[in-house]
C-alpha cells in the first residue's frame, strides 16, 4: 500500500515505462518536470510542439533529446489535437498540457473523433501527502467540477477508488464531507452525503467504505473521532483515505490551505477519460508535476489492467 509518493514512484520503477504525449511542449517548467521524468523512467515524452523552442528550452535545462520523438506543430490547438490523437490511439499511455490554455486543451480531451471522452463526468482528484499524517489522503473535486449532482458523486466516488486501488489501497474509507455529521433535511449536502452512503451499504457503490455526512474533523483526526459521541457506530474514525467535498468551493479552499500552510507532496489527475490526463496549473511545484506523472503512470497500469 502507498503511504508516501516515494511508495508511488517504487511503485512506477517496478511497471513498464509509459509513453507521455505531451500537448504545446514548449514550455520551461513542464520540460523540466518531463526531463525528470524520463532520467528517473517515470515516463517517454512525446512532445509536441513548436520544435524550435523546444529544442531551444532543452539546451538552457541541460535536456538530452536524444530518442526522444519531437512532434513539429507549432500552433497550440494543432499540438493538442495530434498529442490527444496519440493517446486516443494507443501510440501514448497519459495526456499533459504544455503552454495552451485550459479550455484549448480541454476540447482535445473531449474531442469526438480523437479525444479521450468515455460520457462520464470528468473530475479532478488530488492526491496530498502530508507531514503528520500515516497515509495519503485523496481529495476530489478541488478544481473541475463546480457543483456536483449526487450521481456525479457517486461516479466522483468510484474515480477516487481506482486511484486508490492503483496506488494499492484496495478498500479505501471515503467521507463525505459536511458541516455536520448528523442527517439534517434543511441541509442538502448532509441528505446527499447520508444517501451516498446508503447506495454503498445497498451495493450500489461497490469497492469502497462511505461514511458521511462527516465534519472534517472527525474524517481525518482519531481523537476528534473517538471524543465525538456515537463513533463506536461509525465506520470512519479519523481514518478517511478521501475526502469527497460537497463542491469546488470547498474543495479549492482546502486545497490552496494546505498548498500554502503545510508541509505536504501533491499530484493531481483528470478521471473520466480513457486514459490519465495530466492538468497542472503553472503555478504548480516541479515537484508536483513529476508526483502527477507518476500518478498517471500507476493509474495508467491499473486501468490497462482493469478493462
Amino acid at each position: 500500500m502507498s503511504a508516501s509518493f516515494d511508495d508511488i514512484l517504487k511503485q512506477v520503477s517496478e511497471i513498464s515505462t509509459k509513453k507521455l504525449a505531451v500537448a504545446a511542449a514548449q514550455d520551461e517548467p513542464v520540460m523540466e518536470a518531463v526531463a525528470e521524468a524520463k532520467r528517473r523512467g517515470i515516463a517517454d515524452p512525446i512532445l509536441v510542439g513548436d520544435e524550435e523552442k523546444i529544442r531551444e528550452i532543452a539546451g538552457r535545462i541541460d535536456f538530452d533529446l536524444s530518442g526522444v520523438e519531437i512532434i513539429d506543430i507549432a500552433d497550440p490547438a494543432l499540438a493538442a489535437h495530434e498529442a490527444v490523437k496519440l493517446v486516443h490511439e494507443g501510440k501514448a499511455d497519459m495526456y499533459m498540457k504544455g503552454i495552451l490554455d485550459t479550455k484549448t486543451f480541454l476540447k482535445s480531451v473531449l474531442d469526438k473523433e480523437v479525444g479521450l471522452r468515455t460520457g462520464k463526468t470528468l473530475s479532478h482528484i488530488c492526491v496530498f501527502e502530508i507531514k503528520g499524517f500515516d497515509r495519503l489522503l485523496f481529495m476530489t473535486d478541488v478544481a473541475f467540477l463546480p457543483y456536483p449532482t449526487l450521481e456525479d458523486k457517486e461516479t466522483i466516488i468510484n474515480y477516487a477508488v481506482q486511484i486508490c486501488n492503483a496506488c494499492g489501497i484496495e478498500m479505501p474509507k471515503v467521507a463525505p464531507l459536511a458541516a455536520v455529521e448528523v442527517v439534517n433535511p434543511k441541509m442538502p449536502v448532509c441528505v446527499e452525503a447520508d444517501q451516498l452512503t446508503k447506495w454503498n451499504e445497498e451495493g450500489r457503490i461497490t469497492g469502497c467504505i462511505v461514511d458521511g455526512p462527516l465534519s472534517m474533523d472527525l474524517a481525518i483526526d482519531p481523537t476528534a473521532a473517538q471524543h465525538k459521541a456515537g463513533a463506536s457506530s461509525r465506520k470512519i474514525v479519523g481514518d478517511a483515505d478521501v475526502l469527497l467535498f460537497p463542491d469546488i468551493h470547498a474543495g479549492n479552499l482546502v486545497y490552496k490551505t494546505i498548498v500554502r500552510m503545510a508541509d505536504f507532496k501533491n499530484g493531481c489527475i483528470l478521471m473520466g477519460t480513457k486514459a490519465p490526463v495530466i492538468l497542472t496549473s503553472r503555478s504548480d511545484s516541479f515537484e508536483t508535476k513529476i508526483n502527477s506523472i507518476a500518478l498517471g503512470a500507476v493509474v495508467s497500469e491499473h486501468l490497462k489492467a482493469n478493462k
